[in-house]
């Protein structure tokens, strides 16, 4: 019986941004709300709203150096990103196409320019982090993607929830 309740809990929530937590489906609010908590420190706050975009087009470089046939890994993941957004909201989900986008096409622009894109996503998701990780020192408080690694991909829409 317990695994037939399991069952039908995950027939509920899947393609759902899910609370592992709390078993149920969250809102974008709630996701935002949630992420609010281990981010008031002012100084905590300016470090995300530039280490995560930093981080999200070091990702997307990253992989965009990985092809796979006609398009390449960071395409991919951006389809599955936005996707992801899409169950939260239409308009996230347009607001990090507007994001990704760009970002995608600068990183395909890279190599040439003259710049290598796998050392230079590299350098630039090392140092973001470690700027992620001072802010947390200072907030006191565990990234949130601790919790739920789901906090990840919320991450980018709490820097940009004054466009949301």
């Amino acid at each position: 019986m317990a695994a037939f309740r399991l069952i039908q809990r995950r027939k509920r929530a899947f393609g759902q941004p899910y609370d592992r937590k709390r078993g149920t489906v969250m809102t974008l609010e709630q996701w935002l709300a949630e992420y609010d908590l281990s981010h008031r420190h002012p100084v905590n706050i300016r470090i995300h709203k530039v280490c995560v975009p930093l981080i999200l087009f070091s990702v997307l470089g990253m992989l965009a150096a990985l092809p796979l046939g006609p398009v390449n890994a960071g395409w991919l993941a951006a389809a599955l990103g936005l996707a992801y957004y899409l169950k939260l909201s239409p308009r996230a989900a347009l607001v990090m196409a507007a994001i990704v986008v760009p970002m995608l096409l600068i990183a395909g622009q890279m190599p040439h320019w003259g710049a290598p894109l796998l050392p230079v996503c590299a350098a630039i998701f090392a140092l973001a982090w470690v700027g992620q990780f001072v802010g947390h020192k200072l907030e006191g408080k565990k990234p949130s993607f601790f919790r739920d690694v789901q906090f990840l991909l919320i991450g980018p829409l709490w820097t940009v929830r004054g466009m949301l």
